[in-house]
């Protein structure tokens, strides 16, 4: 009777762990340049005096994510870009180290630096800041050109380019703040083969009809599951007064 109970908690705990991430990724159902989740669960051996090398316990983990790009959609807006490919844009974690993203929704803050959701933009040289007031454009390489006010249309300026580097899935890891990694720790060189496109943004590739229906059939899961847990409870107590007229 532990047994089926022990089984049935471990599956309901596993259950919602993986809930929570299907909540995550429909909540970033809008955010540009999202990719979801993708959930797994491994086997973890009980460890410590006493225990048999065959007690083992699951544990659900989100160890890699969907690398399929989600769709491009023109903005119109010159600070929107879209990354082709396997391409990815180099933004500076808070605690200085280099980090990766498709978010494309780049902004200037009052300082003049370029931001991702935030995050300073990396160029040749390190954060990327710009004149304030200038109008920018950013070409399919990622290079970025100014122009001043009251200046003609000729006269511009080029200003630095977006680091934009070449990873496949396997070789970044995602963080708890939503940003990317190298699996090795050392920060990508830059390419020279990606290219963006200028005034549109990449969508999450999160399906809101398919994160629904998954959210829906795990419910579904953990009421079985729980169910279990209440028929083991009841069978142990028709046990115990059988037990107790005997």
């Amino acid at each position: 009777m532990d047994a089926m109970i022990y089984t049935a908690m471990n599956g309901a705990r596993n259950t919602l762990d993986k809930q929570s991430s299907i909540t995550h990724n429909l909540a970033n159902v809008n955010t540009s340049g999202f990719r979801q989740q993708l959930d797994a669960t491994r086997t973890v051996y009980i460890d410590g005096q006493g225990t048999l090398a065959t007690r083992a316990t699951s544990v659900a983990t989100t160890p890699s994510f969907d690398s399929t790009a989600g769709p491009v959609n023109q903005t119109g807006r010159p600070l929107d870009i879209a990354i082709r490919g396997e391409g990815w844009l180099a933004v500076q974690a808070p605690d200085g180290s280099e980090t990766y993203t498709r978010r494309g929704d780049l902004s200037i803050d009052e300082n003049g630096v370029l931001n991702s959701n935030g995050r300073p933009v990396m160029g040749d040289g390190g954060p990327i800041i710009v004149p304030l007031g200038a109008e920018l454009t950013i070409g399919d390489d990622g290079t970025i050109t100014a122009r001043g006010q009251g200046q003609n249309a000729n006269e511009v300026a080029e200003i630095d380019r977006l680091k934009l580097v070449q990873a496949a899935p396997g070789q970044l890891t995602r963080g708890e703040d939503g940003l990317f990694r190298s699996v090795t720790g050392a920060p990508f060189a830059a390419s020279e083969t990606v290219r963006v496109v200028s005034g549109a943004l990449e969508g999450s590739n999160v399906s809101s009809v398919e994160a629904m229906v998954a959210m829906i059939s795990n419910q579904r899961m953990f009421d079985m599951q729980m169910k279990v847990v209440t028929t083991a409870d009841e069978n142990a107590q028709r046990a115990n007064s059988l037990l107790s007229m005997s």
